[in-house]
């Protein structure tokens, strides 16, 4: 017997012989069963295809198909059929010798665009030259994005002309930068707690000798920086390296951070403490432009 979901072909062969050859097909109108599954089997392949774009923008020199699909528990054969809609689309390529995938530059140039339209750039950029002129040091203006903090703009007082920078339009690793610190700092114990989990800390191998790897210690580093109102961090990001920041708070929401990154020999912790002086000065500045310039400005964690 047929099932319902199904139709039949009667076709006649010569004489009194009869074939009944029977085409099992779908019905011509999808089952809304089917659209339901059809629409999860998109969203599944957009994250998966997101995934992969956030994994090869923290791998400058390439990853091969194996060691994605391996990192991403993804299937072989569903990370090359994404990596060839993304080779595709021109987010990703393939290098020379076939074995690794690499991201091209058009992430890079939308989030360029997007910020160019904003005229956040144009009008931060001054205040963030200043502020690395006066000090001699990499100052670094962050915005807060959702439940990340991304790196936008940048000057270097010690260094003239162009400067390669792969932290740029990253998102600053919140247990360990004085960028992720300063915002932390904004928000409470919970709230904090929250987004560094959901980040993680990250392996301690690839960060400072002081590092928190705990949440009480980072507690005690958020606790020290609301005291103080600014955050220093001493080999924490990284060895022999120091830095100090400040949230740009508009109203009562941090919509960036501004910082100090140096030499630990130069950027001593009595430097920082005489630098967040004009570190503060230039998020007040900051914040007064906020509005006009189109700075993010998002709800609180938890309200919207």
């Amino acid at each position: 017997m047929l099932s319902p979901n199904s139709r039949y072909v009667e076709t006649f062969v010569s004489g009194d012989e009869q074939v009944l050859l029977f085409a099992l097909q779908r019905r011509a109108v999808p089952h809304r069963n089917s659209i339901s599954y059809c629409e999860n089997r998109q969203k599944v392949s957009l994250k998966n295809g997101l995934k992969i774009l956030d994994l090869l923008a923290s791998q400058g020199e390439g990853v091969g198909l194996v060691a994605i699909a391996d990192a991403l528990s993804l299937p072989r054969s569903t990370c090359h059929r994404l990596l060839a809609e993304l080779v595709e689309s021109g987010y990703v390529r393939q290098l020379v010798d076939h074995s690794r995938y690499i991201l091209t530059m058009r992430m890079t140039s939308n989030g360029l665009e997007f910020l160019s339209l904003t005229g956040i750039a144009d009008i931060a950029q001054p205040i963030i030259e200043r502020v690395a002129a006066q000090t001699g040091e990499l100052a670094r203006l962050s915005l807060v994005d959702g439940e990340a903090i991304i790196w936008v703009g940048k000057a270097d007082g010690h260094r003239i002309g162009f400067r390669y920078d792969p932290d740029m339009g990253q998102a600053a690793r919140l247990s360990c930068t004085s960028t992720g610190h300063a915002w932390l700092m904004t928000m409470t114990d919970e709230q904090a707690i929250a987004l560094v989990l959901k980040q993680g800390f990250g392996p301690p191998n690839e960060f400072g000798p002081n590092a928190p790897t705990t949440l009480k210690a980072l507690l005690g580093f958020l606790h020290a920086a609301r005291v103080r109102g600014y955050a220093m961090i001493d080999e924490v990001f990284a060895p022999r390296m120091s830095a100090v920041a400040v949230p740009v708070v508009s109203g009562s929401r941090c919509v960036g951070v501004i910082s100090l990154a140096g030499p630990r020999v130069r950027l001593t912790a009595e430097k920082m403490h005489e630098y967040s002086v004009l570190l503060r000065e230039a998020a007040n500045e900051l914040a007064q432009l906020s509005n006009m310039a189109g700075f993010p400005s998002r709800p609180p964690l938890g309200k919207g």
